[in-house]
């Protein structure tokens, strides 16, 4: 990702961006509730760290990574003052084996839609690093059901296939709602379940 890129991710946390709604997206609160968060669980661009947190509830070793150090501020602070374990670093998702972890689970709410197609192929191989075989990965993005003309680039189903092509099972791509700060109505979405074989 493009310096400008993380300068503006950075800047987007001077106020309330419109992806930081304060608790967990309904999906992921799901999987929770599911049983689906289990063992180590990275929330990847993970903003001020609620899915982070959610895995830590949970009873899950958790951890979250992002560009922004403002954001991983304010998701140490949460932890602090929720009482919670969880493990925040600054990083970059495209590089995610510098973590020097792997994990058991990966949770992504709004990042993949950001990238290009370029850094879209790097942020899969970089979730290979990371993710052994049988481990799980959850994406939510914004669906082409969305209409455009604001936010991120809306993703086709087929687009998710073809991304995760090589090296990876999809599970699941079923619709769902991702709700943000900017409108009282919800996005237009995926929540893909895929693992890794």
């Amino acid at each position: 990702m493009a310096e400008q890129d993380a300068a503006d991710f950075e800047a987007s946390y001077a106020g309330t961006p419109p992806w930081d709604i304060g608790e967990p997206q309904p999906g992921f609160a799901r999987l929770a509730a599911d049983g689906r968060l289990h063992g180590r669980v990275l929330d990847a661009g993970c903003g001020t760290g609620e899915h982070a947190l959610l895995a830590a509830q949970v009873g899950c070793e958790a951890f979250g990574v992002d560009f922004a150090p403002s954001a991983i501020r304010r998701a140490e602070a949460k932890a602090r003052d929720r009482g919670l374990a969880a493990t925040f670093v600054v990083g970059d998702a495209l590089d995610l084996v510098s973590l020097g972890r792997a994990f058991d689970v990966v949770l992504d709410c709004g990042l993949f839609h950001v990238f290009d197609d370029a850094d879209r192929a790097r942020y899969v191989a970089s979730l290979g690093d990371v993710i052994p075989p049988t481990g799980g990965y959850f994406m939510l993005c914004f669906s082409d059901d969305e209409p455009p003309g604001w936010g991120p680039r809306r993703i086709t189903q087929a687009e998710i296939h073809d991304a995760f092509a090589d090296g990876w099972r999809i599970a699941s791509i079923e619709p769902t709602l991702l709700n943000v700060t900017i409108r009282p109505e919800p996005v237009r979405s995926w929540l893909a379940a895929i693992v890794r074989v």
